[in-house]
């Protein structure tokens, strides 16, 4: 594996115009798909940094090939341009034959790149991605895609594939498929035991309990919900009252607000409801000696982070 800022760093923009630039028509650029239909959309458009990228690309391919005997570049298929600007520029510096192998880009079913959501990308690095959210990126795809998906990513065999195809016509609501295609991935990607913790994070986050829950478990819950961080001398003595908690981890707008929310039973400290106004928590009902789960209703969770 090679760094490009090796070769392009030392490079100023003088030398890139001078040395690079020179083999590019303008014409040939701006005819190639991927930029014409960016300059098509008038809302959209292209920058000028997006519209040199092919130079810097191209650059890549060239370097590679003169320095690597890198003959053959492979792409999606939206990179073709890139990769041909790649070959043209080779030809006419080098006086050699290059070769770029393009496959077919895999799109959503709505004709969005794969593997990217409202929030960005979906990594495989778990510093990136955590692998909660790894797994409900699967569970969460189109009904239109899971099928296709589970074909495309997985190693179940043909005949698995087709009786959860039927289970999920007979039963979409289920998510049978969806969630096999989540198990299996997530396995694939992070192991056997990162499903379960996926599994069981997703279970507590959907109103679950706490038993046997793991601190790495917890983690991955905590990575998913609002949190509130406080000293733990807070809970020392007769402890923190939960209404003040309540307000204080942002879930609920004031004390009177949230002694209303316990009092009607819709408050859950580390999966428990409680319905006493008057309850304190103290460092007894720390999980792990630093961490409290507190939800209201059904779908509004917070953490206690204590230092």
């Amino acid at each position: 594996m090679v760094d490009n800022a090796a070769w392009t760093a030392p490079l100023s923009f003088l030398d890139v115009l001078r040395d690079i630039g020179k083999h590019f028509k303008v014409n040939a650029m701006v005819s190639k798909e991927s930029v014409r239909a960016r300059m098509e959309d008038r809302e959209v458009g292209i920058s000028y940094t997006e519209f040199s990228y092919m130079i810097l690309q191209a650059l890549d391919f060239h370097y590679l090939c003169e320095s690597q005997e890198c003959e053959l570049q492979i792409g999606g298929s939206d990179q073709w341009g890139n990769i041909t600007a790649g070959i043209d520029l080779i030809h006419r510096k080098q006086n050699r034959q290059a070769y770029g192998l393009t496959l077919p880009l895999i799109t959503n079913a709505d004709g969005t790149k794969f593997g990217k959501t409202e929030s960005g990308a979906v990594w495989l690095d778990v510093n990136r991605t955590s692998i909660y959210q790894f797994y409900q990126f699967w569970v969460r795809v189109d009904d239109r895609d899971v099928v296709r998906y589970l074909k495309y990513f997985t190693f179940l065999s043909r005949d698995e594939v087709e009786e959860l195809a039927r289970q999920h016509e007979a039963e979409p609501h289920a998510r049978i498929a969806h969630k096999a295609l989540a198990r299996e991935v997530t396995a694939l990607v992070h192991g056997e035991e990162a499903v379960t913790e996926a599994i069981r994070a997703s279970e507590i986050l959907f109103g679950g309990d706490l038993d046997g829950i793991t601190e790495a478990t917890f983690r991955e819950v905590a990575g998913e919900v609002p949190t509130c961080e406080l000293s733990v001398d807070r809970f020392a003595g007769e402890g923190l009252w939960l209404p003040e908690l309540l307000n204080e981890a942002g879930l609920a707008q004031s004390r009177g607000q949230a002694r209303k929310d316990v009092k009607g039973g819709g408050v859950y400290v580390n999966g428990i409801r409680t319905d006493d106004e008057q309850h304190k928590l103290t460092p007894s009902d720390l999980m792990f000696d630093k961490y409290i789960l507190l939800r209201r209703g059904k779908r509004n969770y917070a953490v206690v982070i204590t230092h």
